[in-house]
């Protein structure tokens, strides 16, 4: 008999906002000494009462709209119990009923090109729990993580490969990226996968009657390699006629191998309600004030990127990878407009360079390179002096700005620069020369 995978996935991204969850202890704990980033709220001390982060809805909304999904109309907080040492409160702060994002979908590929679209069941809210720290036989608990505002997306079993898991992880780190809602960094912990993973009969309609939960992966290969492992370890367990069960797997890159935790809880076991302490949250009104401030996203900035510039599909990829250098990619189509540098020279040489933290200079050596190999650049230092001060003396409110700490003013004098020599000019020597002249006070 010949199986298929079945798999879903869950995503945990801790918000970079400034306090906690439900209290205003700081919220950046990375490095941190240890327990020193807590409150009786956060520390679930008896009378302590907890209320929201307004910030942290926000960026919660910001990513259900960034996954197509709807955002509800009423939204609440429940108690999910259960008794663990990292959590002080003896439950968790989270939504399960009336979670504020539902009903979403993104696109992903698989190793072969092929387009899937995985449906998100749901985006909510809920806080971090404490870090245990296991030494030498003891175990060590730091509860300044405890309450950090912790976002949840989880998606339907849609997976049927771990490429396709791969591509939605990598898709979901630079969403939260371009919204500057996480650093998404998976080495600090700031993001966290779990994948629940079967395997049934090929040709099956029905799901699984269990799924294995592979816990708390924090690296897109790991996460690869631990959903390869398992779907091999279940089929093979399955033709040899063994059952089954709900559990919980960890994962050891020593041996390349999953590892049991503990038997896998069900909703039930949780006894979720109300929080008490919290009011209901009514998103309507919250929801149209989000979408007027959403930034413009990789997928749609790509597809801009090759109708706008006519650049190719792959060279837009890359472009917008990163935030920056695609912003900064504009910044040099802008600026190659006098030297009539076409747009597809500047993605060609910023994808060939691998230029990856792009900045303003590397901006203005773009530019410069492709300006350079056409005839009569002005290269002469004599030469370049002399245009300047005519810049520089027919721009006072520039140089006035740039005295006053405005940088973009020396943007401004470039330009100006540019201008007057039709693009014809050695870019980084005009920099050295303005910045000199300005710095100088040498200026007529």
């Amino acid at each position: 008999m010949k199986y298929e995978p079945v798999i879903g996935l869950e995503v945990h991204v801790e918000l970079n906002t400034k306090s906690k969850m439900f209290c205003r202890c700081f919220a950046d704990y990375f490095s941190k000494e240890p327990n020193t980033h807590t409150c009786p709220i956060c520390l679930g001390l008896p009378g302590a009462l907890p209320y929201t982060n307004k910030e942290a809805i926000t960026k919660c909304i910001q990513i259900g709209l960034a996954l197509n999904c709807k955002i509800v109309d009423l939204s609440r907080f429940e108690r999910k119990n259960y008794f663990y040492p990292d959590l002080p409160k003896g439950y968790q702060i989270s939504q399960y009923r009336w979670p504020l994002c539902v009903e979403g979908w993104l696109e992903v590929e698989d190793k072969e090109g092929n387009v899937s679209k995985i449906r998100i069941n749901r985006v909510h809210q809920e806080e971090d729990t404490g870090k245990l720290t296991h030494s030498d036989g003891q175990t060590l608990i730091d509860f300044n993580r405890s309450g950090v505002p912790l976002v949840e997306i989880v998606t339907e079993p849609d997976f049927t490969d771990p490429s396709q898991v791969k591509d939605y992880a990598k898709k979901l780190q630079q969403i939260f990226r371009y919204l500057s809602v996480s650093n998404a960094d998976m080495e600090k912990g700031d993001m966290r996968l779990e994948a629940n993973v079967s395997v049934r009969p090929v040709g099956q309609k029905e799901l699984p009657n269990y799924r294995v939960e592979l816990k708390n992966i924090n690296s897109f290969r790991f996460m690869t390699a631990a959903i390869e492992y398992e779907i091999k370890r279940q089929i093979e367990a399955l033709e040899k006629g063994e059952k089954l069960t709900q559990e919980t797997r960890g994962w050891n890159e020593d041996k390349r191998e999953t590892y049991l935790q503990r038997s896998k809880e069900e909703a039930h076991d949780y006894r979720y309600f109300p929080e008490p302490d919290l009011p209901e949250l009514k998103m309507k009104s919250e929801e149209e004030r989000v979408k007027e401030e959403m930034v413009e996203l990789p997928q749609a900035k790509m597809q801009r990127f090759v109708s706008e510039y006519g650049i190719s599909k792959q060279n837009a990829q890359v472009l917008v990878e990163l935030k920056e250098v695609g912003y900064y990619f504009e910044k040099a189509v802008k600026l190659g407009e006098a030297q009539q540098i076409k747009p597809q020279e500047l993605a060609n040489y910023i994808v060939n360079q691998k230029i990856t933290l792009a900045s303003q200079d590397q901006v203005l050596r773009a530019v410069e390179f492709i300006a350079a190999k056409r005839v009569g650049i002005i290269e002469d230092e004599a030469v370049i002096k002399k245009i300047v001060l005519e810049v520089i003396k027919k721009n006072p409110k520039s140089v006035e700005d740039y005295k006053r700490g405005k940088l973009n003013a020396l943007q401004a004098l470039i330009g100006g620069v540019m201008r007057k020599t039709q693009g014809k000019v050695n870019v980084e020597k005009v920099m050295v020369v303005l910045e000199k002249k300005l710095k100088s006070g040498d200026t007529p």
